[in-house]
């Protein structure tokens, strides 16, 4: 685009040269007098003239007025023999001729000008305008792009972490490379699958591995690409990238963030005849008009299946809905393997710890987690990516890096460390909580300091005492700055927001409150369009509104009261983590057992 840009700049910069050459070329000597040649010789013999040019039809010159100033002149020679012997005789300083040119010559000079202005016209006019007409003709053409069968390298080998997502889609596979062995059987094809999951998980990874397997063409588009500011071009798009597809069938289309042009219709304020609906509803068209066993899958992805078209998820057009969840232990284990596979290793690192202190983590973090690794043991020139390396990013990934130049006053080091250590000392004390592995009061990202707690294995379900337990560590950083300096500041407001929705999603959602009961109030989840929005009423009456706020305040104080209680008795051990952590700013897992056990007060 930058090179089309400098090329456009160029050619206009040339056009207007020329431009001012032809008018230079063209205009009219500037302020000559016509004198007769009576009046030149009369000049001449005076003396006066300064300048000559003698030309086959004109005379032109300058000589000097009675003021002293110069005149331009021009006159009508006349045939003079002695006009070259005059001009030396007077002392002319300096004269000149012109040879004279043909009318061939001079018509070809006067019309090169002519054609030469034509062809700029043609070039920047209307060569401009086919362009556009070309550009507007391509503006319904599809902006998918396409990877050949022959040059996907992607397999399944490449995908990582989801084995029952990969299991349902190898069916697609088997079904793209022999669809032979399933029409004797009388089955059809799916006609569109549908991957939903958290963002990095490996949607896109997945689909791209459809069509390395069966060796077929790859479509790939966003759907934000279909939509424009004119209607109509949407639904058009779609309609030539199926027609692209069918005539490269067998192929894959892959439609990458669904809901862009999925969302229910008829949801907000947009009306029912805006381009993005005119899309869904020409997707909706082409997933009905497939042919039996004509050999084309459309594969999409999205994180927000719960806002999609009702049309788009009945059977008949995304047959398969396939979940790809955030990965497991032993998935965690095996990603870092395949994206370990291109960066140098050392001997000592131990890939199943690395998994082991990244629960939660998506694909996508687990390659930027190898990615920051490389480049921080690059940064302090190691042969290979050792296991500080690899401690050092899963921090910067969760944390952010450190800040090296916010330097904290020592009061305030202080006042950090007592409350980073109150979440520690809550956190060992308390049943139930994950374990420790690192306490720290460096900065990171926006946290002055963190308590880095890391569970031993996944889990997917939580009891309501695991919860309350973890409400009271999130206050124990408050409970134990009012303790010590008897005064709270304003870093534990981000503890006080995550124990908020803690306990309202025990009151609303998991119905853990006894005054409440075992009923959801939970706002649902496919209501987020702001015509919604604005037509939705509450589904439960405001004396439920307010026993739902005297619960979550009763359940946040209780938490605090608890930390309050742990951090009273056991202050020594407070005091002893605070002044160590102090001194050495990072304490892991060991160091705070072994201060806890000298303090007397080991879980």
């Amino acid at each position: 685009m930058e090179n089309r840009n400098f090329k456009q700049l160029a050619l206009w910069a040339l056009a207007f040269i020329l431009l001012v050459a032809l008018f230079r070329n063209v205009k009219a000597p500037e302020q000559q007098i016509k004198i007769p040649y009576s009046g030149f010789q009369k000049e001449l013999k005076a003396g006066a003239v300064v300048s000559v040019k003698v030309q086959p039809d004109i005379i032109e010159g300058k000589y000097k007025a009675t003021d002293g100033h110069l005149v331009d002149f021009e006159t009508i020679p006349l045939p003079d023999a002695n006009l070259v012997q005059d001009l030396q005789t007077y002392h002319v300083a300096r004269y000149e001729g012109e040879p004279d040119r043909s009318w061939i010559t001079s018509l070809a000079v006067n019309v090169g000008w002519i054609v030469l202005f034509f062809v700029f016209w043609w070039l920047f006019f209307i060569r401009q305008v086919q362009v556009g007409g070309k550009q507007a003709m391509s503006f319904g053409k599809t902006r998918a792009k396409l990877s050949d069968g022959n040059k996907n390298k992607t397999t399944f080998a490449d995908v990582a972490g989801c084995d029952e997502a990969k299991e349902e889609l190898s069916e697609i596979v088997d079904f793209l490379k022999n669809p032979e062995q399933f029409r004797k059987l009388g089955g059809k094809m799916p006609r569109g699958v549908l991957l939903f999951g958290l963002p990095g998980t490996g949607k896109t990874l997945l689909a791209r591995a459809v069509a390395g397997e069966a060796g077929v063409p790859f479509f790939s588009a966003s759907a934000s690409e279909f939509v424009e500011m004119f209607v109509g071009v949407g639904a058009s798009r779609v309609r030539d990238l199926f027609v692209q597809a069918k005539k490269a069938a067998p192929a894959v289309i892959f439609v990458d963030e669904l809901d862009a042009v999925g969302r229910h219709r008829f949801a907000g304020i947009g009306g029912g005849h805006d381009e993005r609906e005119q899309t869904l509803n020409q997707l909706l068209v082409e997933l009905d008009g497939f042919e039996q066993n004509q050999g084309i899958v459309l594969i999409a992805a999205t994180n927000r299946p719960d806002v999609l078209d009702p049309a788009l998820l009945r059977p008949g057009r995304f047959d398969r809905q396939i979940n790809v969840p955030a990965p497991h232990l032993k998935g965690r284990e095996e990603i870092l393997k395949v994206h370990a596979r291109n960066v140098k290793m050392a001997q000592s690192v131990d890939l199943a710890l690395v998994a082991r202190r990244t629960p939660g983590f998506s694909g996508a973090d687990l390659a930027n987690v190898i990615n920051e690794a490389a480049l921080l043991a690059a940064r302090k020139k190691k042969e290979a990516i050792e296991t500080v390396d690899l401690e050092e990013a899963i921090e910067r990934v969760m944390a952010g890096p450190q800040k090296k130049t916010s330097v904290m006053s020592d009061k305030e080091k202080r006042i950090v460390a007592y409350h980073e250590s109150g979440h520690t000392l809550v956190a060992k004390i308390l049943p139930g909580t994950d374990p420790v592995h690192k306490v720290s009061i460096i900065s990171r990202g926006h946290a002055l300091g963190y308590t880095l707690q890391l569970p031993t294995e996944d889990k997917y379900l939580t009891s309501k005492s695991e919860i309350l337990n973890r409400l009271a560590v999130l206050f124990g950083g408050r409970c134990a700055e009012e303790i010590i300096f008897s005064d709270v500041t304003t870093g534990a407001s981000d503890d006080i927001a995550k124990a908020s929705a803690f306990a309202i999603r025990m009151v609303t959602e998991f119905g853990m409150s006894e005054k409440i009961g075992p009923l959801s109030l939970k706002k649902p989840d496919q209501e987020i369009f702001l015509g919604r929005d604005i037509a939705q009423q509450p589904n439960y009456s405001d004396n439920t509104a307010r026993l739902v706020d005297e619960e979550v305040k009763r359940i946040i104080i209780e938490a605090q009261s608890k930390a309050r209680d742990i951090l009273s008795t056991h202050k020594r051990a407070l005091d002893a983590l605070a002044a160590k952590l102090f001194d050495r700013e990072v304490l892991n897992g060991e160091d705070i057992d072994a201060i806890l056990q000298q303090a007397g007060a080991a879980a």
